[in-house]
């Protein structure tokens, strides 16, 4: 049953359910009512289990489905190390439950939960009820062993509770083990969750345990299958005369890839010429679709896997370095085939028109993004001599890009430019050096060229009214805009509603104007988290943070799976194959694509970011006492984020906070003191010192250090920090 047909079918269920005359029936008696022969009942059952997942049904013990009563919501539970969570809605905020309302749920379950009355001035609670599916079997943690049992506590705080493992179900593990455990019972409110340990990773002493942990935790698959390995050897034959043909060559196209230093899958290269005052920009890549094909075991497995996972000493690849290091990559000086993009520019940034094409390239250097900023921003006389007959190439790309960003900008299009995370680390993957990634000019061209092929294919497609992948990005909630709204009014800013709905260029305007401000930090978190996430669907709803009605992932087929997915589809409509049964059949098959893409994203973000959290916090212990300037990032009931010009960061515990009791101000996101009226804010900058790092917790303290002797007398007569106040 296509989705279109699911949610016909839903509607007239639930109307039927909803009339007044109804009374409620089992399935059977349903199906008579509906006139609905014996050999449908299971497309019955599948609306009805639909419609109560959603909570919009309830089925009684006997079988009878009426309304449900209480207003029940569906969604994804997220846990809170101090035992409360919320429930993450599709539509809608978030919903809290509070420790004692979550019964046995775990963070990443599929709940239903029932809201609690409203209270004036708090946002909606609820209480789980039902559990609809499990998201965690087995946990990761640190084994403790006592007498005649053990616990694992896990190494996701989120989690919550730790595990109770008899000793006959522990494999003789020993404390500070890190193991697997798996769910034997999920406990409930007095009760304790239990498990068997299944496997023993090592002690969490021994070097690149802490990151297997946690590849082990998000169930990350390292090895590829013996099955999936043939089948890469298999395919990964030279570039044959029989594979050229067909295909346009392009093998005399001036061509760079334009990569960082150390990168190994080069899935993109570029061409770039002028046609009077328009511009040929051509984004070649690697066509990875011709050596995965639908169905093949490379094909399941990348599927599985959905994207390549960058954590912060190895990359977990979605398809075997066979390919991705090998002939999927765009090597210099070797035949390549691609999927291109090949698109006429004019001067003010307008796609005048494109061409998709199969082609053959061969890319004649191979440049770094450091290489290309030393060309063009630093005018290195060294590197220019060195590619001397690719600089008039560069400048022109430098030129387009601007062309590309200015038109981005009147538009709309929203770039928040937080720093990513550098990390260094020595042979035995202890931290070296902690850095903000640097953007560059290098980077920038790279970007822009890849959003403008991926909003030409993702415009094309979408005209031709085929079933196809889409990068979608839904308007944020009203509600969270309205608190944005009301908040930065304190500060003279204002942002101004449709009818109906935000448009991007207002947040862009506001950007715009506290750039280089005091609240810049601030405000630009808030607005951040405002924003939905992004995710894959077969529907092109638009991309609001690009402000671009069309948007796809069409640059990266070796790295994730909805790209390679609509490279298949792309190359069957190129070759006219996609009669009604082909469309068919994607139809049947990409929105499972779409979800599932999107969830396998969203854990290999957790599972990158529980790295380089891990990583921070190896690395400042080893600098307990040391201070550090920072500015505060993130202010909670229970105390100060401040976050270091390198990207850490750490809390200041509201009951170290000197001079005062303090007390969170959740209307202005400040912590104020109650007799001296000393305010902390955000993008506030302070000295802090390193005073404590829990590898086990992935938590960092920092202490509020004072400014002088002074102050510190101050502190002594509790008048607080001197330079305590918002400016």
């Amino acid at each position: 049953m296509t989705q279109e047909k699911l949610k016909q079918r839903k509607d007239t269920i639930y109307s039927l359910i909803c009339d007044e005359q109804y009374v409620p029936m089992k399935i059977k008696e349903i199906a008579i009512l509906l006139d609905i022969p014996r050999e449908s009942r299971g497309e019955l059952e599948e609306v009805l289990k639909a419609l109560t997942a959603e909570g919009k049904i309830a089925v009684s013990k006997k079988g009878k489905y009426s309304k449900a009563e209480a207003r029940l919501v569906t969604g994804r539970f997220a846990g809170n190390a101090r035992g409360f969570g919320f429930v993450e809605q599709e539509e809608g905020e978030d919903i809290y439950i509070p420790e004692d309302q979550t019964g046995s749920a775990m963070h990443g379950d599929e709940v239903q939960a029932a809201l609690l009355p409203e209270r004036s001035g708090r946002r909606r609670e609820g209480k789980i009820v039902k559990i609809l599916s499990r998201a965690v079997t087995e946990v990761v943690g640190t084994y403790q062993k006592g007498k005649g049992f053990g616990f694992v506590t896990p190494d996701n705080q989120r989690l919550g509770q730790d595990i109770f493992v008899q000793e006959e179900r522990s494999m003789g593990a020993v404390t500070g083990h890190k193991v697997v455990v798996r769910l034997t019972d999920y406990g409930r409110k007095d009760k304790k969750p239990e498990g068997r340990v299944v496997e023993i990773i090592g002690h969490s002493n021994d070097p690149g345990t802490d990151i297997l942990s946690i590849v082990r935790g998000y169930d990350l698959p390292m090895e590829f299958p013996d099955k999936v390995q043939r089948e890469a050897r298999d395919v990964s034959r030279p570039v044959s005369d029989a594979d050229r043909e067909g295909r346009m060559d392009l093998r005399q196209w001036q061509t760079v890839t334009i990569d960082g230093e150390d990168a190994k899958d080069l899935d993109d290269a570029i061409t770039l010429t002028r046609e009077g005052e328009n511009y040929l920009l051509g984004v070649h890549i690697a066509d990875v679709s011709h050596y995965v094909r639908e169905h093949g075991a490379l094909d399941a497995e990348a599927l599985s896997r959905g994207t390549s996972v960058y954590l912060v000493d190895r990359v977990i690849p979605m398809l075997p370095h066979t390919l991705s290091n090998g002939i999927c990559s765009l090597n210099q000086g070797e035949d390549r085939l691609a999927l291109s993009c090949i698109m006429t520019i004019d001067h003010k940034g307008n796609v005048m028109d494109h061409q998709i094409a199969e082609t053959v390239i061969n890319v004649d250097r191979r440049m770094s993004y450091t290489s290309v900023k030393k060309i063009l921003a630093d005018r290195d006389e060294e590197q220019r001599r060195e590619y001397q007959a690719l600089v008039p190439m560069f400048e022109e790309m430098e030129r387009l890009a601007l062309i590309l960003r200015e038109r981005r900008r009147k538009r709309g299009s929203i770039d928040f430019d937080f720093p990513e995370t550098k990390m260094v680390l020595d042979e035995q993957g202890h931290p070296l050096e902690i850095a903000p990634y640097e953007r560059n000019v290098a980077t920038r061209i790279i970007e822009d060229f890849m959003l403008i092929a991926n909003e030409t294919v993702a415009q094309d497609f979408y005209w031709q009214e085929l079933p196809f992948v889409y990068r979608t990005h839904d308007n944020p909630d009203p509600e969270k805009i309205q608190k944005l709204s009301t908040f930065i009014n304190n500060f003279g800013y204002s942002i101004h509603m449709g009818t109906d709905e935000l448009h991007p260029k207002e947040l862009q305007k506001l950007l715009e104007k506290i750039e280089d401000t005091p609240q810049e930090a601030l405000i630009s978190r808030l607005t951040l988290r405002a924003m939905k996430r992004a995710k894959y669907t077969v529907s092109s709803t638009g991309h609001f943070g690009l402000a671009a009605r069309y948007y796809c992932h069409f640059t990266s087929p070796i790295r994730r799976y909805p790209d390679l997915q609509i490279h298949r589809i792309i190359k069957e409509q190129l070759k006219g194959r996609l009669d009604g049964q082909r469309i068919a059949h994607y139809e049947e098959l990409l929105p499972a694509v779409a979800q599932q893409a999107s969830d396998l994203e969203r854990r290999a973000d957790e599972a990158e970011r529980e790295t380089e959290k891990l990583k921070k916090v190896e690395y400042m212990e080893q600098r307990i006492g040391q201070v550090y300037e920072g500015v505060i990032s993130s202010i909670t009931a229970w105390g100060l984020y401040v976050e270091l010009p390198n990207t850490i960061e750490g809390m200041i515990h509201v009951a170290n906070l000197p001079g005062d009791y303090f007390q969170y101000q959740e209307e202005t996101y400040e912590m104020v003191g109650e007799t001296t009226n000393i305010r902390y804010c955000l993008g506030q900058k302070v000295k802090v010192r390193a005073a404590a790092a829990d590898r086990l917790m992935r938590t960092i303290d920092f202490e509020l250090v004072l400014e002088d002797e002074e102050a510190e007398e101050e502190e002594r007569n509790g008048k607080g920090y001197k330079e305590a106040d918002c400016q």
